[in-house]
C-alpha cells in the first residue's frame, strides 16, 4: 500500500517542478530527499509523527520526528543530487546536531506525557542520483547523543544502507 503513495507523491513532485512555482535548486532537492527518506524510513517501520518541526524562537527545523521500537527519533535528513567525495551526513556538524538536539528539547516538552520518552537522534543520508538507478539512501542510527561529550559520535553509530528504485 506504501507504493501507491510513494508513486503519487512522486507523480505530485515531478508535475509541481514542471508547473508550480520553481524553487531554488538546493530547495527542490532538499525537498526530493525528504520524500524518498520518509518512505524509506516507513518501510523500515517507523512511524513518522512530525514533518519539518519549528520550535517557536528557535532558528531551523527538524525534518522528520518519528518512532521506531518504542523510540522517539528525531531524523536529519542531507541529500546530495549526486555522488561526490563527502556523503552527505557529513554537513551534520556540531553546530547542526548541537540545533538538532535544542529543538528537539523543545518537542518534549510538548509532549503529554509522565515522563519523556526515550529518544534517539539519527541522519538519513540520500543521494539522488539517476532516473534509472534511484536514490542511494543511508540511516545512521543513533549518529549523535543527547550529550556531545557523552560519547564519540562515530564509535556508536549504526548504519543500514539500501539502494532504492
Amino acid at each position: 500500500m506504501i507504493w501507491i503513495a510513494q508513486l503519487v507523491a512522486r507523480t505530485l513532485g515531478k508535475t509541481a517542478q514542471m508547473f508550480g512555482r520553481p524553487l531554488p535548486e538546493h530547495l527542490a532537492t532538499a525537498r526530493w530527499g525528504e520524500m524518498e527518506a520518509y518512505f524509506y524510513l516507513r518501510s523500515l517501520g517507523y512511524r513518522i509523527v512530525a514533518k519539518n518541526f519549528r520550535a517557536q524562537g528557535e532558528h531551523g527545523e527538524i525534518d522528520l520526528i518519528g518512532w521506531d521500537d518504542g523510540r522517539l527519533c528525531f531524523i536529519e535528513v542531507k541529500t546530495h543530487s549526486r555522488a561526490g567525495l563527502v556523503p552527505p551526513e557529513i554537513a551534520v556538524d556540531a553546530a547542526k546536531r548541537s540545533h538538532i538536539r535544542s529543538v528537539a528539547r523543545r518537542y518534549v516538552r510538548r509532549l503529554r506525557m509522565d515522563r519523556p520518552p526515550a529518544c534517539r537522534f539519527d541522519v538519513v543520508s540520500v543521494v539522488l542520483g539517476n532516473e534509472r538507478s534511484g536514490p542511494t539512501i543511508r540511516l545512521h542510527k543513533g549518529a549523535f547523543a543527547w550529550r556531545a561529550a557523552a560519547r564519540s559520535d562515530r564509535a556508536q553509530r549504526s548504519s543500514q544502507s539500501r539502494r532504492r528504485r
